[in-house]
């Protein structure tokens, strides 16, 4: 699946069974807090915290629920994000080409 065609599924679900979107303040807020179920697992998993009980190591659902507010986002505000990540990479690579080649705490 592309990007694109992730943002189209998204869009047709909210629109078959979502009603319509959160608005982008409260899908913001929703944002934020996947990022912090995201954050938790992980400390759980390569931290120094172990799970508690009950909890399960479900990075990639985690991970495809931030994916999925962030298309959400992206659909509501007119957002093409396949277009957005592509001038991030072309960013990044002219702004830091050499500069991670040449980190040497990148080579230890």
């Amino acid at each position: 699946m592309t990007i694109k065609e992730a943002q189209e599924a998204v869009d047709r679900w909210i629109k078959e069974y979502g009603v319509r979107y959160f608005s982008e303040l409260t899908n913001m807020a929703v944002l934020t807090e996947e990022v912090g179920e995201l954050a938790r697992v992980i400390a759980r998993k390569y931290g120094d915290q172990s799970f508690k009980e009950g909890e399960k190591d479900n990075l990639g659902e985690e991970m495809a629920d931030i994916l999925w507010v962030l298309l959400c986002l992206a659909n509501q505000t007119g957002v093409d994000l396949t277009d957005e990540l592509q001038k991030s990479i072309e960013k990044k690579t002219q702004r830091d080409s050499l500069r991670h080649i040449h980190n040497k705490k990148l080579l230890a």
